[in-house]
């Protein structure tokens, strides 16, 4: 069967008011004076597949069925003492999630196994009324409702659950036309850059090898002057080749690779990078391997830039923490800025990407000079999510 892989905490925020309401109607038939613990516990089951159904819609319609069907059988050898029912022989706790159930199943579910789903709960709901005792018959029969109000009252439920569900099906639909085409238009913004990448500086590099070899081909006795020049326009375009392929690829050629212990990555990142660094970990939970890479990558181009850009560095601080559910990343150098260019350019990364990153991941960021001389990049993720 399919799952739409809902994770728990995002079912748990997605479904709480639900489940709020599912616990309050079924507190108050608890504590009534009619209905018995058959029933009540058929009802629990119910409302418990309603609240997870989300994750596999057309087996909780199924399985919502069943229950139903078994809990009214119960009822039925037992002779309980029935409880007033909401519509045909369901109490509200049960109409309210065979409701949430069709409105789920309706929404997530193919239209075939949507229309199966919502046809087995609609009959496993009328042979309640046919399998369970009859409160009515029973207590006030005067007061009994007609066929036809039964009918009526069930078909407004129904609508109302089959609207919801189509209603939000459509709103998935346009969202998810909506996230195509900005994935579309991002590509194409990536591929227009890639290829002003390529002409302004891949191709500009190469035109320079092409011109400096010509002309020593031309001027043999110049070979030893252009030579250099060649072989420093070959490592240019090299390097941004490299930086393309890791945009092409997704990730950074050099990006460091991230282990189930992170303080040791951390570790193994700041002793390669061959600069006074003071480091400060505080990693009382363990971080996922894909958060850990964003970490280090953080890390890893803060000192970077650090090594880069600033001058007369004589400390850098790195701090990795986690509290209150926060990755805390900070590094802070008490260089001053360099006022020449810096050897290699200024990298494929980034202040721009490590922004990107963090955000991406729902995180905050933040890079400045410090008040008191240096720079300090400063970032935050969230653990789970």
């Amino acid at each position: 069967m399919e799952s739409t892989h809902l994770g728990w905490r995002a079912l748990a925020r997605r479904q709480w008011p639900l489940t709020c309401a599912l616990l309050f109607f079924l507190g108050g038939e608890l504590f009534s004076e009619r209905g018995g613990w058959w029933q009540l516990f058929g009802a629990a089951v119910v409302c418990a597949l309603a609240v997870l159904s989300p994750r596999r819609p057309f087996d909780a319609a199924l399985a919502a069925a069943t229950a139903l069907v078994v809990t009214s059988v119960l009822l039925r050898l037992t002779d309980a003492d029935p409880a007033v029912p909401a519509v045909a022989g369901l109490v509200i706790s049960e109409a309210a999630a065979v409701m949430a159930i069709i409105a789920v199943v309706v929404r997530q579910a193919a239209p075939w196994r949507a229309a199966v789903g919502v046809v087995v709960l609609l009959a496993a709901s009328a042979s309640t009324h046919a399998l369970r005792p009859d409160y009515w018959l029973r207590e006030w029969a005067q007061y009994a409702p007609e066929v036809w109000q039964q009918l009526v009252g069930g078909g407004v439920l129904l609508a109302l659950s089959l609207g919801t569900g189509l209603y939000f099906r459509a709103r998935d639909r346009e969202r998810a036309t909506a996230v195509r085409a900005e994935v579309a238009a991002a590509q194409h913004a990536e591929r227009m850059a890639l290829a002003r990448e390529l002409h302004d500086v891949v191709a500009h590099y190469v035109t320079g090898i092409v011109v400096h070899a010509q002309a020593a081909q031309a001027v043999p006795a110049a070979a030893q002057e252009v030579l250099p020049i060649i072989v420093h326009s070959g490592n240019e375009a090299l390097t941004a080749m490299r930086r393309l392929v890791g945009t092409l690829r997704g990730t950074e050629a050099d990006a460091p690779a991230a282990t189930s212990d992170l303080a040791d990555d951390v570790r193994g990142v700041v002793a390669g990078s061959d600069q006074p660094v003071r480091l400060h970990l505080d990693l009382p939970v363990s971080v996922p391997p894909s958060l850990g890479r964003s970490v280090l990558r953080l890390v890893q181009e803060s000192l970077t830039n650090s090594r880069k850009h600033a001058e007369g560095v004589s400390r850098v601080d790195v701090s990795v923490t986690v509290s209150d559910g926060q990755v805390r990343v900070v590094v802070a150098d008490d260089g001053r800025e360099r006022r020449s260019a810096p050897v290699g350019g200024s990298g494929g990364y980034g202040l721009v990407g490590m922004r990107e990153r963090v955000e991406l991941l729902g995180g905050r960021f933040a890079a400045g000079p410090r008040a008191g001389g240096g720079w300090e990049v400063r970032a935050e993720l969230p653990v789970g999510g």
